[in-house]
């Protein structure tokens, strides 16, 4: 009797996995593609009723894009029965040509005669009033990358902050979340080291759209507080993206990738920023910006790779093969200098593939074979600083170069609160 539930059992685990795997491998076939639309799809076949007669600022990028690729500022403006009077660009400004960090002058960028204010520029990450006074609504449409530290989130939330104090109503063109919606890893914010690049207490990797996001800042009450102290409500519609489910990653959705910024040029790289973002921080090693291959690579001119090959079999790196080679970055760490490094290859997986704990996987084997690498005096406070912000927390910091830690404390570290917070974004999701 043992032995016939022990192959029950085993028959139900593979029937479970073959499942999992069924939506993927019929669209492969090339017989039909999922006909996913982004929220402004939505509105183009609506003929954008819902914006009639009004005057609307449009908050949005060059990856705001119909599924045809027309822009969506081009979209709006083909529109007859509204009108866009205003254009707010993110970090990068509209076209993303703006390294990460830099400043957006005013009046560097005009779109079809539109002039395109910065919310990135000197102490001006919020709309002012002035910049929503006279206009209906506003309309917020950028492709994020589903990465907490990724500031197109920060930008979204200091705008629901303006429509909230100000009474203007926020229209969010909702859009899939490119490394799918079932991976949630890494530890949820620490609010004590809110920052820019972690503006909400989430995840390292959230699984949610911009617009389910959204709606937990609203209904989670994490809005700035008003005069009677009670956080803002920011009036809020979400224009769903039709077709779209969580299982999917970016390459089921069949969209073409656009440029979000200048060191996100590929679906690839958002998958590497997920693994080896927070080593830049602190400038650890090169990985691969000012290289060809940005966030794909970790690479040192004294790095054992074959070392480490075999440090890291010990882990289970699912979904994630590492590749020896050498290159020489272009800028950057280790600029015109001859690397031994490894090339990371991903497959699309949004439902096994754990970046951030991969990320503490490889950081463990890192120390172990090269533990000159995490010598404290080399890391600038700056270095130090953004490497907690982005990482959402200081204990990381302190496990890695300032304390003897145990690795499976370490990994239990990287991992606080996803699984209250897994629970929590339950009565926000929007898709299947």
């Amino acid at each position: 009797m043992k032995h016939f539930f022990r192959q029950v059992f085993g028959w139900l685990l593979i029937l479970s996995g073959l499942a999992a795997c069924l939506p993927r491998a019929f669209a492969q076939q090339g017989n039909f593609r999922y006909d996913v639309k982004n929220g402004v799809d939505v509105l183009v076949a609506q003929n954008f009723a819902l914006f009639e007669g009004k005057k609307l600022v449009l908050v949005t990028n060059q990856s705001g894009r119909t599924r045809n690729l027309q822009s969506t500022v081009d979209a709006f403006l083909q529109a007859k029965n509204c009108t866009v009077g205003s254009i707010l660009t993110p970090e990068h400004g509209y076209y993303g040509l703006a390294r990460a960090g830099e400043i957006v002058k005013d009046s560097i960028e005009t779109i079809r005669n539109i002039k395109a204010v910065s919310l990135f520029g000197k102490e001006r990450r919020r709309p002012s009033k002035a910049m929503l006074d006279g206009f209906d609504a506003v309309v917020f449409d950028i492709q994020d990358i589903g990465i907490r530290g990724y500031t197109y989130l920060s930008t979204l939330y200091w705008v629901m902050d303006a429509c909230a104090e100000y009474g203007k109503p926020l229209y969010i063109l909702d859009r899939p979340n490119p490394l799918g919606g079932k991976i949630i890893d890494g530890a949820v914010l620490d609010t004590a080291f809110t920052s820019f690049v972690g503006i909400v207490p989430v995840p390292y990797i959230h699984g949610c759209t911009l617009g389910e996001t959204a709606m937990m800042i609203n209904g989670e009450g994490w809005l700035q507080r008003d005069a009677s102290a009670k956080p803002r409500k920011c009036p809020l519609t979400v224009i769903r993206a039709e077709g779209w489910q969580r299982w999917m990653t970016w390459e089921d959705t069949d969209f073409t990738w656009i440029p979000t910024s200048p060191h996100i040029p590929t679906v690839e790289s958002i998958r590497g920023m997920a693994l080896t973002g927070i080593y830049g921080e602190i400038s650890l090693m090169n990985v691969g910006v000012g290289y060809v291959l940005p966030f794909q690579m970790l690479g040192a001119p004294t790095f054992n790779v074959p070392l480490f090959m075999e440090a890291v079999k010990k882990q289970n790196l699912s979904s994630l093969t590492m590749i020896p080679t050498r290159y020489r970055p272009f800028y950057g760490k280790y600029a015109n200098t001859d690397c031994n490094g490894i090339l990371f290859a991903f497959a699309p997986d949004a439902i096994r593939f754990k970046p951030f704990a991969a990320s503490m996987d490889i950081l463990i084997a890192l120390k172990a074979i090269h533990p000159e690498y995490f010598n404290i005096k080399t890391i600038t406070e700056a270095q130090k600083g953004m490497f907690i912000k982005v990482s959402g927390t200081d204990k990381l910091f302190e496990a890695f170069f300032l304390k003897k830690v145990p690795d499976e404390e370490l990994r239990r570290l990287a991992q606080k609160g996803v699984k209250e917070f897994t629970e929590m974004r339950k009565k926000y999701l929007l898709y299947d």
